[in-house]
């Protein structure tokens, strides 16, 4: 089978087991807060706050204030440059007892660059940056069930307008996404103890392929689907405990395997396009790379396993007013391989003012997400 090459470079002599999913625009899956990141990037079925609109639009019905604010920072590869950051500003307002609406904001700024011709010759300085602004509506259905959609445009300017070797002019690429999640809460008791159990599930940045030249050359965003668990346990009146669990999947096309000639150089057809020795065609309409992505990695089911991004965390709470989290992010080796411990602490001032912090640790050394750390202040509108 012969299909045309995607954007996502590949590399002649790269290990054909490790087939790394890339997309377009991954900002939109960075875990924006600190709260969240502490614990391992969880949240589809966390208690909900000030950024239930990243994690799972069906949560922010269950919000408890009347309004909110909140803003985020992280340094980003901080090991490695000293000006790329991410940022996520965010509100929320509830309409009445059984709905509430949101407003984000996401900006990643690449830090500056020297652009070149294909000789090499300068170009000038850029800085490579991307946003995302979008709104959110959630409803209860119910006094425990939740359902939450969102919207957001998307502007990625990767190279402002320099043109590409081929003579292709460049531009930012724009597109849009949309966000469904639906979430469970209940109250539980065991033995002396009150608690409450919860589940989420969100499909999030489902929107049409993005380009950066010519409609021929199309990727897709992080089209990502999320489904998890919590379980909050109240020992008394002054400690708290939270388990959460988190799985994530890519729903976009699982790299195929690509037909080498005998000196390992890929193979091609005589139109110059790539060949496809295992799996299927990437290059493949929206709707169709979100359902088959369940089943066109070449290594059938235990590849499709090997997908499946796992996290988990812990947050303890003393008084509702200090709290400590920690968490793991696990990803297959085959898959990218990010592997990480988290933690971090939180302190809420009279029920409005909130700070969180959180602490990226990688289990590889000089890992580029090293050092990664996350700053959030909230402020809410308390209920009178």
């Amino acid at each position: 089978m012969t299909v045309s090459a995607q954007n996502s470079p590949i590399v002649s002599g790269q290990d054909p087991n490790r087939r790394v999913i890339t997309t377009a625009v991954p900002f939109l899956n960075f875990a924006p807060d600190s709260r969240h990141s502490a614990m391992g990037d969880v949240g589809v079925a966390t208690s909900a706050d000030a950024f239930s609109a990243h994690w799972n639009a069906g949560k922010m019905a269950f919000v408890e204030n009347d309004m909110g604010f909140s803003l985020s920072y992280s340094p980003w590869l901080g090991r490695l440059v000293n000006d790329m950051f991410v940022s996520y500003l965010t509100g929320y307002r509830r309409i009445d007892d059984k709905s509430a609406w949101g407003i984000d904001l996401r900006y990643f700024n690449m830090g500056d660059i020297q652009l070149t011709d294909g000789r090499g010759n300068e170009l000038g300085e850029f800085t490579p940056r991307d946003i995302a602004i979008g709104g959110t509506y959630s409803r209860k259905l119910s006094e425990n069930f939740g359902l939450g959609l969102s919207a957001r445009f998307i502007h990625s300017n990767l190279s402002g307008n320099i043109s590409s070797v081929g003579g292709a002019e460049s531009r930012p690429g724009v597109t849009i996404g949309a966000d469904v999640g639906v979430y469970y809460n209940k109250e539980v008791f065991s033995g002396n103890k009150t608690g409450e159990f919860s589940w989420g599930a969100t499909i999030t940045n489902i929107g049409p392929k993005i380009t950066y030249n010519s409609a021929e050359d199309l990727d897709f965003i992080p089209t990502n689907l999320r489904i998890g668990t919590a379980y909050l346990v109240n020992f008394d009146n002054f400690n708290s405990l939270t388990f959460a669990l988190d799985f994530n999947k890519l729903l976009v096309p699982s790299p195929p395997i690509w037909q080498r000639n005998e000196d390992g150089t890929l193979a091609t057809d005589e139109n110059g396009n790539l060949i496809v020795e295992s799996g299927r065609n990437p290059n493949r309409p929206l709707l169709s790379g979100m359902f088959g992505s369940f089943t066109d990695a070449p290594g059938g089911f235990q590849e499709e396993m090997q997908e499946i991004m796992i996290s988990f965390g812990m947050e303890y709470y003393y008084q509702k007013m200090f709290a400590l989290r920690t968490g793991y992010f696990y990803e297959n080796p085959n898959k990218g391989g990010r592997r990480y411990f988290t933690m971090g602490i939180g302190y809420v001032y009279k029920e409005k003012l909130a700070f969180d912090f959180s602490y990226l640790v990688p289990q590889t050394q000089n890992h580029p997400l090293a050092e990664t750390l996350r700053v959030s202040l909230t402020y809410n509108i308390t209920k009178k």
